[in-house]
């Protein structure tokens, strides 16, 4: 696995292209110098955790043939000081899931994500703790 970087601008604003040749825009905000031309790499970490479990649990649905009509997760980081670098403290991500979908298997499904399968969220393990919850139809399940 490979990307590539590329300066766009004077300032912070990145080209980033992996080798299938998909694109993503990085930059910083304007009161760090940046264009807003993008998201900022920590932002993108969040992304990578949104993609990562969704991704997973529609997989282990679907498996399990589950009905699903409708797939969202709001991921939020909080930071913390570490030195002069601010890595993620805590990751708090909600699941909302709309269909024929049975309880069980929709937490199962989150769980396995961020225990076994989401490589992002092993990847940020180390410095983060990942707090999920899962709504199904419009009711919390769980809370984690």
């Amino acid at each position: 696995m490979k990307v590539t970087l590329k300066r766009v601008n004077e300032n912070f604003h990145f080209e980033l292209k992996n080798e299938r040749g998909h694109i993503v825009n990085v930059d910083a905000r304007p009161d760090f110098g940046g264009n807003d031309m993008g998201p900022s790499p920590m932002e993108l970490v969040l992304m990578g955790v949104a993609g990562c479990s969704g991704i997973d649990m529609i997989s282990i649905l679907k498996k399990q043939r589950q009905e699903i009509s409708s797939f969202k997760a709001d991921v939020e980081g909080v930071r913390e000081e570490v030195g002069d670098a601010k890595p993620f403290k805590d990751i708090f991500v909600v699941f909302y899931l709309e269909g024929n979908i049975k309880e069980n298997k929709a937490l199962t499904a989150a769980q396995l994500s961020f225990e076994k399968y989401c490589s992002v969220a092993k990847t940020v393990e180390p410095t983060a703790t990942i707090h999920y919850k899962v709504v199904l139809n419009g009711v919390e399940l769980a809370k984690i």
